[in-house]
């Protein structure tokens, strides 16, 4: 017996990996920092668990329409134009189960074998996973240390063939924490009109900023009939167990997403969909509060890991990660994580992003400043 072939064209996410391992070595007596994991080590707040425990209480344990609730796909679509300042429809607002649905569908319902798709490298594992599994073609967008991780709209214009059929941006970006600001995404968007693409933004941590305002590209003139805006609620109200994820979903696409939607979900947990207007209409504090203490976990590790030699880390301007260089130590990213790991520290290497990842680390500073002060110096003893 043999599984379908194109299992092999699907990828993985090394942080479940590696915090399996880290796991076993806990097991086994070892104390670990964990800086491989991209979920905020905060609690989700009290009045959003409070809605949805009133809402399994009150009996809503059932299915919904396969979009999501309407009354909650209206508060997510007042949220776009509050976070926007789009004019956005509930009509165009599907919840999935968790964000990365809408990858995967995105995928499924827009690229044909032989398509190419220019998506950010490094970047989240699961473009690259997906596009290949759909039998599309990854054209990378280099993302590279020496510049800041920032775009060059050159190279990505000499990338474009009559091929390309899918932009993939991710800002702010997992895992170099660069942003596309507005200049850059208007450059963008005039690429993507002159040479007819639709646009993936990925605007998952858009809450996450350190500097200046979020600007979805959607905003530029004709860019909402051809951009998919991906969000949910696992990062700003620290819910990644609930998984619940939402997009903005242009009409010439919203039928194949609500047909992918019924046919691999359902539809999200009703219960779950409801804590969203719980979210959005209660106190913001604890979210502003967790965004605060990132700054202040940012500006630790990247200070403390830039007085490690052998170590170059760019200021993150966004998300809650570092992905510094760790070419001068000798080192490669791999044998980096393998060996840090039994020696305390959990961290991911920079290739399993993409092959432009290659000589650099990804850590997590979702974590205390105890622990990042701690990780600080494991790893400067493990370099020596």
């Amino acid at each position: 017996m043999e599984v379908a072939t194109r299992m092999s064209r699907l990828g993985t996410e090394s942080a479940f990996e590696v915090l399996a391992k880290a796991k076993e070595l806990e097991r086994n007596g070892v104390d670990i920092v964990h800086l491989e994991i991209g979920e905020p080590d905060f609690d989700t707040p009290r009045h959003i668990r409070d809605t949805a425990i009133n809402a399994i209480n009150d009996g809503e344990t059932h299915y919904t329409p396969s979009a999501g609730i309407f009354e909650v796909r209206s508060r997510i679509a007042k949220y776009i134009s509050e976070t926007r300042g789009l004019d956005v429809s509930p009509d165009n607002i599907v919840i999935t189960s968790g964000a990365k649905p809408i990858i995967f569908h995105t995928m499924l319902a827009l690229v044909n074998p032989g398509d190419e798709v220019l998506y950010p490298n490094p970047g989240f594992p699961i473009y690259e996973s997906m596009i290949n599994f759909v039998g599309g073609k990854p054209v990378p967008i280099k993302l590279d240390v020496k510049k800041d991780f920032k775009i060059d709209i050159k190279e990505i214009q000499n990338s474009i063939s009559d091929k390309t059929k899918l932009l993939v941006i991710n800002s702010p970006n997992n895992p170099c924490g660069s942003v596309l600001y507005k200049e850059d995404l208007e450059n963008l968007s005039k690429l993507v009109l002159d040479n007819d693409l639709i646009v993936l933004s990925d605007e998952v941590y858009n809450r996450f900023l350190y500097q200046g305002e979020h600007v979805s590209i959607a905003t530029f003139p004709n860019m909402m009939e051809r951009t998919i805006i991906l969000d949910g609620m696992s990062k700003t109200y620290a819910m990644t167990g609930w998984r619940l994820g939402f997009a903005v979903v242009p009409d010439l696409f919203l039928e194949g997403f609500v047909r992918l939607n019924t046919n691999n979900i359902s539809c999200a947990a009703s219960f779950s969909q409801l804590s969203i207007i719980g979210a959005f209409d209660g106190p913001d504090q604890e979210t502003n509060k967790m965004i605060e203490e990132f700054r202040q976990r940012k500006e630790l590790i990247v200070s403390g890991l830039n007085s490690i030699k052998g170590i170059n880390c760019p200021d993150p301007q966004g998300a809650f990660y570092v992905f510094p260089s760790i070419r001068d130590t000798g080192m490669k990213s791999s044998d980096f994580v393998d060996q840090l790991l039994p020696r305390g520290v959990a961290c991911l290497d920079g290739e399993s992003f993409g092959f432009f990842g290659e000589g650099c680390v990804r850590f997590s500073f979702a974590n205390t400043k105890q622990n990042i002060e701690k990780a600080i110096k494991r790893i400067r003893d493990f370099i020596g």
